[in-house]
């Protein structure tokens, strides 16, 4: 039940995509940006299943791995990620969408096999270095990899996709990492589950382990939630090696300028350390950043430790939402990733920061109902977890997703996107190191600093938002002035009305 209604949100997600067409693109354009799209896009996901698995193992490993433990690993593979885009945002930017995609994918499946090897030592207890340490190196093996991956999917974007719909692309890439974590959690958990010596929902996946691998005797067979999704990127860059294509006149379509930063200055080349001082002086960009620091510390805040909160404190008649964490964090997320996309293009003129204030206000708000419900009403702090991990989500996407790349332009894409995305897994590494400290499994009263250690972030990413309320890059204010002035002359509309509704200037 739960994998078609992904599926059917997928199904739907695809036909927004093919509905919105401010543009006016042609058909035959729209199809082939589609099969660009959506192979890097699941490609991203599986990526996700396999970044996450570390917390569905960690449960699986139980004393084997202590909390602290965890929130050390976890750390030193984000710190690792977030580091990596000073070099690989740069590279994807030389090297292109696709080849950047390979490198994540392929990387991050042998990383995954190399924990698949760990952690059957470690329940084999034949691992003879400490378990903290192999798997901090090994989980940030993984996340150098995969920190390829974003940057490679937002670079592909730049060149598809003009700014006056990137808003719902921004939707799309939110839908993909919603995806991504559903994979994550619930399909990861389902392996888990499926590979134990006693599993609790017995049925296809554990029959198939049991009579093909051996599965179902002696020791829970934890590796799997690494093995699998190895084999997964496998076939996603398989996908993306056959169907992706770096811009579309590589694909047998005409570029067009997307009006993002880089309008005008196509034909100037930048070397790596020219194109990471202009993003790391660029004062939007860095305050984008700085959003997605606080982004990091919320998102990540509430999506791991929500997890391993419902096991520490019993979540009496919230079950539904512990035990389908990644299913609804992945359809809320597509709702809100859509609804951001959809008010910054529509209402804000594509302004990215105005939708982050509004959902940064309904956060600060869900993370102290938190605080005050927390031992006391599961429902009420599953929801607020539901709601900020949707929100978190919307926010990331308009951020790193969209207005890095709109600062950034085509030419630097990668690098902006990158570097912003590594303020997002500071964050991340910050959280997990203070809270995987501070949170104990013995002690419920400990997890009251959760929620607290959450609002000083929201009131920041506020803060941020509204002071970048009004910002666009020159070349995008320019073309919404032009499309108004015509608009003016031609049916009578006041200027910034309907401006969802673009003249017919670009067909393929």
């Amino acid at each position: 039940m739960a994998a078609a209604s992904v599926l059917i949100t997928l199904v739907i997600v695809i036909g927004l995509y093919f509905r919105y067409n401010p543009m006016m693109h042609g058909h035959s354009f729209m199809w082939r940006r589609f099969l660009n799209w959506f192979p890097l896009g699941m490609s991203y996901a599986f990526l996700y299943m396999a970044r996450y698995n570390i917390n569905v193992a960690s449960n699986a490993l139980g004393s084997k791995m202590s909390i602290a433990g965890f929130g050390t690993i976890f750390a030193a593979g984000t710190v690792t990620y977030g580091l990596s885009f000073l070099l690989n945002g740069p590279l994807v930017d030389k090297l292109g969408s696709k080849r950047g995609m390979l490198i994540a994918t392929l990387g991050a499946c042998l990383a995954n096999m190399a924990m698949g090897v760990a952690t059957y030592m470690v329940m084999h207890d034949t691992l003879v270095m400490d378990l903290t340490l192999v798997f901090s190196i090994l989980y940030s093996l993984n996340m150098y990899f995969q920190s390829y991956g974003a940057v490679s999917i937002i670079k592909n974007k730049a060149y598809w996709f003009h700014v006056r719909e990137r808003g719902i692309f921004g939707a799309i890439f939110g839908s993909i990492i919603s995806i991504g974590i559903y994979f994550a959690f619930d399909w990861n958990s389902r392996i888990a589950d499926a590979a134990s010596v006693a599993p609790k929902k017995p049925g296809f996946m554990s029959d198939f382990l049991v009579s093909t691998f051996g599965t179902g005797t002696g020791v829970d067979a934890v590796w799997f939630v690494f093995f699998i999704p190895a084999v997964l990127l496998l076939f996603w860059a398989t996908a993306d090696a056959i169907l992706v294509k770096d811009m579309p006149s590589h694909a047998g379509h005409e570029d067009f300028d997307t009006h993002d930063a880089s309008s005008g200055n196509m034909h100037i080349e930048m070397g790596k350390r020219e194109m990471v001082k202009k993003v790391l002086t660029h004062p939007i960009i860095l305050m984008v950043g700085a959003v997605e620091f606080t982004t990091g510390v919320i998102r990540n805040g509430i999506m791991q430790w929500y997890f391993k909160f419902a096991k520490v404190v019993p979540q009496t008649g919230a079950e539904v939402i512990a035990d389908n964490w990644g299913l609804i964090l992945c359809l809320t997320g597509i709702a809100g990733g859509f609804m951001a996309g959809h008010l910054s293009d529509k209402y804000f003129q594509s302004r990215r920061a105005p939708p982050v204030a509004i959902f940064g206000t309904i956060s600060l708000v869900c993370a102290v109902v938190m605080y005050m419900n927390l031992l006391t009403s599961p429902m009420l702090v599953g929801i607020c977890a539901v709601m900020l991990g949707l929100l978190s989500i919307s926010i990331h996407s308009l951020m790193s997703g969209t207005a890095a790349a709109d600062f950034g332009g085509r030419k630097m894409t990668a690098t902006a996107s990158g570097i912003t995305d590594g303020f997002v897994y500071l964050g991340t590494g910050l959280q997990s190191l203070v809270l995987g400290n501070v949170l104990k499994a013995d002690n419920p009263e400990s997890w009251k600093m959760w929620p607290v250690f959450l609002v000083p972030f929201t009131i920041m990413s506020i803060f941020l938002a509204w002071r970048m309320w009004h910002s666009l890059p020159e070349a995008t204010r320019k073309y919404i002035t032009g499309v108004d002035r015509a608009r003016d002359t031609t049916t009578g509309v006041g200027a910034g009305q309907n401006l969802n509704q673009e003249p017919e200037i670009v067909k393929s």
